[in-house]
């Protein structure tokens, strides 16, 4: 699989959004150049393989593998998107490939008539548009790979931008750990730059599709609202409108707000830890277990990927944006039809908020679904093939549906 996604990604760098409200900080520098290590795949390599070196990528009976290789072939640096235009490609003494361009945000693209070259087994072979991702908290683009391996097999191209303090992107504290925003617009504000400039020139002349996971639901969710007309289809996984924070609601948003007007917002909140390579995550109780190790191997092995604690000022943040994404009036303004999944063993996020949002944007008019994985954890994506064969098919036949689909209310 992933000298297959080297052949077909580009990776590319945006300035910042800049709106009249929110000026630009000035990022911090987290990382030098000699701190990347190993895992970076645009002609880079892996320090082990889980499977095997074939370029193909093999699959269980039921058309979703549980593998993963080691990373070879060309790098990345003469991917063209689908217009022709070759975006922001960096390269430079990172070990990886990547240049640190500083205050940039970094994105991935994945190019669906490039991957055509690839000849994979099961590919469409037909461009169906493109499809912005939109991650979540202390994720990043590579976490996505065998997702889009998959969105790509279906004839969409991928865009995937990492969110600023996550990633390869600009980070405004200086410990690597931490994640931080002064504001939630930001977020907004990138998403909606990113999918109108980036995502639509991958698109060309079909439609442009959301994926959107937790955080990034939420992120996303906003961009709907204040753009209608931005994307074809939506699937929202597990949106974090209402996180758990540890504490209750009604307990969590005063004391985040008061330490950040007492000036600690960079603070690392209560209960929040650095990244342990070897430490159970709860969160993913019942995935797959090689697709958990998969996560934990990107992280190890890159230390770009080590954010793992919120700060005061990030939940503060967290808790005003999945506020203003659930408030009837921004609710009334969605019109793209959305597929929204609910995981039940999820310990991330609470179902309220996502109950909430499904009826303010039914009560608004436009079309959205719910469809509950009882026995999922919060990533779908990470559960084992009998569950995420089901989920691939319902995100796939929704995307497929008509223009004028409208979901039973």
């Amino acid at each position: 699989m992933l000298p297959s996604l080297a052949k077909c990604r580009s990776d590319g760098w945006m300035d910042p959004a800049e709106t009249p409200d929110l000026a630009v900080p000035v990022p911090v520098q987290a990382f030098q150049s000699d701190d990347v290590q190993g895992l970076d795949r645009g002609g880079r390599t892996c320090s082990s393989s889980l499977v095997s070196s074939d370029a193909s990528f093999p699959s269980n009976s039921d058309g979703v593998s549980e593998t993963f290789e080691n990373a070879e072939g060309e790098a990345a640096g003469n991917i063209r998107m689908p217009d022709g235009s070759k975006p922001g490609i960096g390269r430079s003494s990172d070990g990886g490939g990547r240049s640190a361009t500083f205050g940039k945000l970094h994105y991935i693209v994945y190019d669906a008539q490039r991957f055509d070259e690839v000849n994979a087994l099961g590919a469409s072979a037909r461009f169906c548009g493109a499809v912005v991702i939109s991650h979540g908290y202390t994720e990043f683009a590579e976490k996505y790979d065998e997702l889009v391996w998959y969105f790509l097999l279906a004839g969409f191209s991928v865009c995937v931008l990492e969110h600023r303090g996550h990633g390869y992107s600009p980070r405004d504290v200086s410990d690597p750990a931490l994640v931080w925003i002064d504001d939630w617009h930001r977020y907004v504000a990138d998403l909606a730059k990113f999918a109108q400039s980036i995502g639509v020139a991958a698109a060309g002349e079909q439609p442009l599709y959301l994926y959107a996971h937790s955080m990034g639901a939420v992120i996303g969710s906003v961009v709907m609202e204040e753009y209608p007309d931005l994307f074809h289809r939506a699937v929202l996984n597990a949106p974090a409108f209402t996180p758990n924070t540890g504490i209750p609601r009604w307990m969590a948003f005063p004391a985040t707000a008061t330490a950040v007007q007492l000036g600690i917002s960079k603070r690392r909140a209560p209960f929040q830890k650095d990244f342990d390579p070897n430490a159970l995550d709860k969160g993913h109780a019942g995935a797959a277990p090689v697709r958990v190790e998969w996560y934990r191997r990107l992280r190890r092995n890159d230390r770009h990927y080590q954010t793992n604690a919120a700060t005061f000022g990030h939940v503060c943040e967290l808790l005003k944006m999945g506020d203003a994404a659930q408030a009837a009036e921004a609710c009334s303004r969605i019109e793209t039809p959305t597929l929204l999944f609910q995981a039940g063993h999820d310990v991330w996020t609470h179902e309220a908020g996502q109950f909430r949002f499904v009826e303010r944007v039914r009560d608004g008019g436009s079309s959205i679904e719910l469809v509950r994985y009882d026995t999922s954890c919060h990533e779908i994506f990470s559960m084992p093939n009998k569950i995420l064969q089901r989920y691939l098919d319902e995100i796939f036949t929704f995307f497929a549906s008509p223009a004028d689909f409208a979901f039973d209310k």
